[in-house]
């Protein structure tokens, strides 16, 4: 058994950013529309909620990098949240040897962190 661990931290304000500048460029090659739906339902602190997730896809990266050998999509990897409001993975694409994936988020007003732990076989 492997464990690989990866974290990435995001500030809030260049999501924002971002998201303000681009608009549907940036959400579409980013987020899924569950994503997308789900960010936007928080209002206020949607851009804490984007960030959030995009710090997630980094951090699974990180946490999937030695297993990954094509190309895929930031979408590949979508954030959800199952009835009790826990984040969790929903991969599009196939790691070989990848038992579990689960991941972390947290965020305050100006930053957004996020915590990823894959077990190998």
């Amino acid at each position: 058994m492997k464990i690989i661990n990866g974290t990435d931290i995001v500030e809030i304000y260049r999501i924002k950013r971002d998201i303000e500048t681009l608009g549907d460029k940036f959400l579409s090659r980013i987020y899924t529309e569950n994503e997308i739906k789900y960010c936007e339902s928080k209002k206020l602190q949607k851009y804490q909620s984007y960030a959030a997730r995009f710090a997630a896809k980094e951090a699974i990266y990180k946490a999937l990098s030695d297993y990954i050998d094509f190309e895929y999509s930031w979408r590949d990897f979508e954030i959800l949240n199952d009835e009790t409001g826990k984040p969790y993975v929903k991969l599009g694409i196939k790691i070989k040897d990848l038992e579990n994936l689960s991941i972390t988020l947290s965020h305050c007003k100006e930053y957004a962190v996020a915590n990823a732990i894959a077990i190998y076989k």
